[in-house]
């Protein structure tokens, strides 16, 4: 939130003083006074721990989005929560079925290699939790069979490895045996 938006918050509730519903029930008279914090501006109460945010963070619905939800049937909606916007279940807290907005693309694709190490997996490119494309094994974790070049069936001439990797420098593009213990490099055919 902005501190343009806080102030103004801040401004009309210090003008209304609101009595506290917690100390309403126990007959107490406590009042609510406006607070920032690193979340926000929020009331707290002068005679109990009360605490009411008063920020737009608490996942009201934005748009019906008029898709079942996959584990409920109730109604997806479009909510604007503390970090942003998500799609969850109409139904909450019953059902807490939640997506992202963003529809993650597939990360996986077959490049119909068969994994040399293992032999029942396929290569398959994936991404790194920082976006870095890599190829590796399906059949993780129990294969741990990695590259970070694309594969390109072949095999190589000194070792008889049945992968090679595309190694693209100024220079031009090389084959590059797949094995780490070989890395032999061949030419492009």
């Amino acid at each position: 939130m902005s501190s343009k938006k806080d102030n103004a918050l801040l401004s009309q509730r210090s003008k209304v003083k609101q009595s506290c519903p917690e100390c309403q029930q126990q007959g107490r008279k406590g009042v609510l006074e406006p607070r920032r914090g690193k979340h926000g501006p929020f009331l707290i109460c002068s005679e109990c721990d009360f605490l009411k945010p008063l920020g737009n963070h608490d996942g009201h619905v934005v748009k019906a989005l008029g898709v079942a939800c996959p584990q409920c049937q109730a109604e997806l909606v479009l909510r604007q929560g503390r970090y942003g916007m998500f799609i969850g279940c109409s139904d909450y807290p019953q059902c807490q079925h939640i997506e992202s907005v963003e529809k993650p693309e597939p990360d996986l694709t077959c490049h119909s290699h068969l994994c040399p190490e293992c032999g029942l997996g396929q290569i398959v490119e994936r991404k790194s939790r920082f976006g870095k494309v890599f190829y590796a094994c399906d059949s993780f974790p129990q294969c741990k069979f990695t590259l970070n070049l694309s594969p390109i069936s072949g095999e190589c001439e000194q070792c008889q490895f049945p992968l090679l990797v595309e190694r693209k420098s100024a220079t031009g593009s090389k084959l590059q045996c797949a094995n780490r213990k070989c890395n032999a490099v061949q030419k492009v055919s």
